[in-house]
C-alpha cells in the first residue's frame, strides 16, 4: 500500500516534509528486541511506501537506531530521503550500563551532554553510526533538566552549522511543551517535535505550543501519537508514558476505543490521523517494530474517518 503524502514546507531551509514520517525508536527495539533484518526491511518498506521523512536519535537502542537506519540506506540514493537525529546525548560504552527500555542496546550509558564540545561530538557520533556525511535536520533532544544550557551553549552551535550549510534545518524535541515553546519564542528554531503532547489523550499541545508555532511560523513534528501503545491497544498491560498505564487512563482509552467503534473505525486511525487536523501540524511520526506493524499504519492513514467522529471527539 502507498498512502499518498503531501509535502509541506519548512520555512526558508529548502527542507519538505511529508505529512507522515518514520519514527525509529520502535526498530531500534523499545520494548521488545527486534532483528537487524526485520528493523532494515521496516525502513525499506517506508520507502517504498513513499514515507521518505525517517527520525532518528542517539538515544533509541544508544546507537542501534542510528545502526540500522543506516544500514538499511546504504545503498539507497541521498535525495531519496529526509533525515532528522538529535543531539544532547552522548553514548558511552559501559559493561553493566544503563540501557533502560531498549533490551537492544549495547552496554552502555546515555550521557546527557548540552555543551558545545558535547553537541559537536553528538553529532559526529551520529554521522559515523548513520554512515552519513550530513543530516537534514538536528534536534536538541530532551533538554528538561538543562533548559537554560540547551538555550544558552547548545542552540547557537546548531545555527552556526545550519548558516554554514552543514545542516538544513534545526530545532528541538521534548515530551513537554513549556520549554518547546521557549524555543520557538526565544530562538530561530525552524521546527519542533513535540511527543506524545498532541494525541486524542493529552492535547497539552494544543493551548499554548501550536498557536505559538502558527505565529512564528515554525513547523511542528507530531511523535508519540499512541502514547506508548495505550491508543494502538488499551489492553491489561499497556502503556502510558513509558509506564504501565493507570486504571484512569486506561479507562479513558477505552472509552475512546468504544467511540471509534461506534463510527466503524479503529482507535488506531484515529489516533494516528488526529494531529493531522491541526494547521500548525506538518508531520506525524508513525512508529513500527515489524512490517507488519507498518503495513497496518499505513492502512490506518488511508482509512476515511467522519466528521461527525472528529466532533464527537472534540477533535
Amino acid at each position: 500500500m502507498t498512502v499518498p503524502l503531501q509535502r509541506r514546507p519548512v520555512r526558508r531551509t529548502g527542507v519538505e516534509l511529508p505529512t507522515v514520517g518514520l519514527g525509529t525508536a520502535g526498530i531500534a527495539g523499545l520494548y521488545t528486541s527486534v532483528a537487524d533484518d526485520e528493523a532494515h526491511a521496516v525502513v525499506r518498506r517506508a520507502l517504498e511506501a513513499g514515507v521518505v521523512y525517517l527520525d532518528t536519535a542517539p538515544q533509541y537502542g544508544h546507537g542501534t537506531a542510528e545502526r540500522r537506519v543506516g544500514a538499511a540506506l546504504a545503498e539507497v540514493d541521498r535525495g531519496a530521503f529526509i533525515l532528522s537525529t538529535k543531539v544532547g546525548r552522548l553514548i558511552v560504552p559501559r559493561p553493566g550500563g544503563d540501557t533502560g527500555i531498549f533490551p537492544d542496546a549495547p552496554p552502555s550509558d546515555a550521557v546527557f551532554d548540552f555543551s558545545r564540545t558535547g553537541i559537536l561530538r553528538s553529532l559526529e557520533a551520529s554521522l559515523h553510526r548513520l554512515g552519513l556525511d550530513h543530516v537534514d535536520v538536528v534536534l536538541i533532544h530532551d533538554p528538561d533538566d538543562y533548559e537554560e544550557q540547551a538555550l544558552r551553549e547548545a542552540y547557537p552551535v546548531l545555527e552556526e552549522l545550519r548558516a554554514e550549510g552543514v545542516v538544513r534545518a534545526i530545532g528541538a524535541g521534548m515530551n513537554q511543551t513549556r520549554v518547546l515553546e521557549r524555543f520557538v519564542r526565544e530562538t530561530d528554531v525552524d521546527l519542533v517535535l513535540v511527543a506524545g503532547r498532541f494525541t486524542l489523550l493529552d492535547r497539552e499541545a494544543a493551548s499554548s505550543l501550536l498557536p505559538a508555532c502558527l505565529e512564528r511560523d515554525v513547523a511542528v513534528v507530531v511523535g508519540g501519537v499512541f502514547n506508548s501503545g495505550i491508543l494502538a491497544d488499551p489492553g491489561p498491560g499497556a502503556r502510558y508514558g513509558y509506564v504501565s498505564a493507570s486504571p484512569d487512563t486506561l479507562a479513558r482509552a477505552r472509552a475512546l476505543a468504544v467511540t471509534c467503534e461506534r463510527h466503524g473505525v479503529s482507535l488506531r486511525a484515529a489516533a494516528l490521523q488526529f494531529p493531522m487536523r491541526h494547521p500548525a501540524v506538518t508531520s506525524v511520526l508513525a512508529g513500527a517494530r515489524s512490517v507488519r506493524e507498518l503495513d497496518d499504519c499505513l492502512a490506518q492513514l488511508a482509512c476515511e474517518i467522519p466528521a461527525d467522529l472528529w466532533e464527537e471527539l472534540g477533535a
